[in-house]
């Protein structure tokens, strides 16, 4: 059985849906080109503004998570800002990317403080390059709050509607809004983000966090001239935080396009998120701890993942394990009705048996009763 791993979102036609997430891999033009060349759907470049002078990353900016016995890296953490690079930079970068790799798909991430006049200009002459889509990063949960920027604009669904307005005004191609997932309920900003235009999601950014404390030096990790401040949680450690967010969101806002985000590091990995609603999938860590080249392996594993579950296309199976989830007290229901049917069943059962054990008794005392008996 043949299957088709392409799908398109939103116009835009993917090869594949694995998209290299907004972060290191894409932090120049040149790193996003081998990403295409290795065979990833799309590329989500690495989040710039108009005003690169004011992000000033620090080193140390990472801390990993590992396993008590096999010392395996399951949550990674960083501090890192958005990129630093010029602005006219990427301008020149995504011109040249979509020059070479015309039927590649190239998001822009971009983010901005709460002004509109900035918002609507970055857009503007950032889709004149020829990107695809856009991916408004609404989400970053540390540094630049100051400037009421990242996820200090997510949080805020009043604030997420009015940005994605703005943005909408002006753009020609798909808006996505990457949404933050430190709030209580992940249905309300998105929710906001939809009415404000936007014609997709992407979720989920980092979850904020404090990785832990060295215990010679008392300091949180990763320390920079001995302090620190929390940063973003990645890694297959959030992937069950990441499911349930996008499940609550695929419910709530039935054929929204979802690309889902958050541990996803083998083709099964990716399979739950399109169960669950994602159309697409976005990898970041995963691919910073194991390389560019894991695509082929992500490929694979879903091919057969589809073939195995006899599924031609994607679209064939997205949002499939939605109708599964019901309310504690449905459950409740659900398992007292299948307890009763069980019941009922093993008490027919009985009374069957009984009724049988009834007849063999009788065919016996007849034959009894008539052994004596000679026929002339």
């Amino acid at each position: 059985m043949t299957v088709d791993l392409s799908i398109t979102v939103n116009g835009m036609k993917f090869d594949n849906p694995f998209v290299l997430g907004s972060g290191p891999p894409g932090t120049n033009g040149k790193v996003i080109a081998r990403s295409f060349d290795l065979g990833w759907g799309g590329m989500v470049a690495k989040t710039f503004s108009l005003d690169a002078s004011k992000v000033i990353n620090t080193a140390p900016r990472y801390a990993k998570h590992r396993g008590r016995e096999s010392n395996e890296v399951i949550g990674f953490q960083n501090i890192e800002l958005i990129s630093d690079r010029p602005y006219e930079d990427w301008i020149d970068d995504c011109k040249q990317l979509k020059k070479n790799y015309p039927n590649k798909i190239l998001i822009a991430s971009i983010m901005e403080e709460y002004n509109k006049a900035a918002w609507q200009r970055i857009v503007r002459e950032v889709q004149e390059t020829g990107v695809d889509g856009f991916e408004l990063n609404l989400s970053c949960p540390h540094g630049l709050p100051e400037r009421k920027m990242g996820m200090a604009m997510g949080e805020n669904p009043d604030i997420v509607e009015e940005v994605v307005g703005w943005v909408k005004e002006v753009a020609r191609i798909p808006v996505w809004a990457k949404m933050t997932p430190n709030v209580g309920n992940p249905t309300v900003p998105a929710g906001a983000a939809l009415r404000g235009g936007a014609d997709g999601i992407a979720m989920i950014n980092t979850i904020l966090s404090v990785t832990g404390i060295d215990l010679k030096t008392f300091r949180p990790l990763p320390t920079v001239e001995g302090h620190s401040v929390p940063g973003g949680y990645s890694g297959q450690a959030v992937r069950p935080i990441a499911l349930r967010q996008v499940m609550e969101v695929a419910r709530a806002n039935p054929g929204v396009e979802i690309s889902g985000i958050g541990g996803i590091e083998t083709g099964t990995d990716a399979a739950q998120f399109m169960l669950l609603g994602a159309s697409t999938v976005q990898v970041c860590t995963g691919a910073m701890l194991r390389g560019y080249e894991i695509i082929s392996e992500l490929k694979e594993e879903l091919g057969k993942f589809m073939t195995d579950s006899k599924f031609t296309n994607i679209r064939e199976f997205v949002g499939k394990s939605l109708p599964y989830f019901t309310t504690h007290h449905d459950l409740v229901d659900r398992q007292k009705s299948a307890r009763e049917a069980k019941e009922a069943a093993r008490a027919a059962s009985a009374g069957g048996k009984a009724q049988a054990r009834d007849v063999e008794t009788w065919k016996g005392d007849i034959a009894k009763e008539t052994s004596g008996l000679v026929t002339n």
